[in-house]
C-alpha cells in the first residue's frame, strides 16, 4: 500500500499537496503496521514553525513511542484534531482519515526532493 501520487521520507512519513500551497502529512501504512495499535498522538499547535528533518511530535502505540519528523520546513497550518479521540484512525486509514497535520512549506520545491513511491517501495523492501 504505497500510493503513487504521494511523496515519502526515509522516516516513513507521506506528503500530499492540498489546496492553498500546503502539504498534508501522515505516516505510511508500513510505519503504522510496524508500530502496532496506536493509542496517542502528540502534534504541534497551528502556527508552529517546523524544520525539515527535525522531530515535530510523537506517536504512541502499545509497542513503543516514535517521533514524527517534519518532511519539509514551514508553518503548521492545520492538525487533525479527530486523532485526539480516535488515534486508531492512523491504523485503519493512514492515507485518509489518519492524516496528521498540514504544513505550508517555506520552500515549496522541497517536496520535489522527497522520495517517489518507487524509491520508497525500494527502501521498505530492502
Amino acid at each position: 500500500m504505497i500510493p503513487e501520487d504521494l511523496r515519502y521520507t526515509a522516516e516513513h512519513e507521506w506528503v500530499a499537496a492540498v489546496d492553498g500551497g500546503a502539504v498534508r502529512v501522515g505516516i505510511t501504512h508500513f510505519a503504522q503496521d510496524a508500530l502496532g495499535d496506536i493509542v496517542f498522538v502528540q502534534l504541534p499547535d497551528e502556527g508552529a514553525v517546523v524544520a525539515a528533518g527535525e522531530p515535530l511530535g510523537e506517536i504512541e502505540s502499545t509497542k513503543s513511542v516514535s517521533e514524527i519528523y517534519a518532511p519539509v520546513g514551514g508553518t503548521v497550518t492545520a492538525r487533525n484534531e479527530a486523532l485526539g479521540d480516535a488515534p486508531e484512525a492512523i491504523n485503519t486509514d493512514p492515507y485518509g482519515a489518519g492524516w496528521l497535520l498540514e504544513i505550508t512549506p517555506e520552500d515549496p520545491a522541497a517536496v520535489d526532493g522527497l522520495l517517489s513511491a518507487e524509491a520508497y517501495r525500494e527502501l521498505t523492501q530492502s
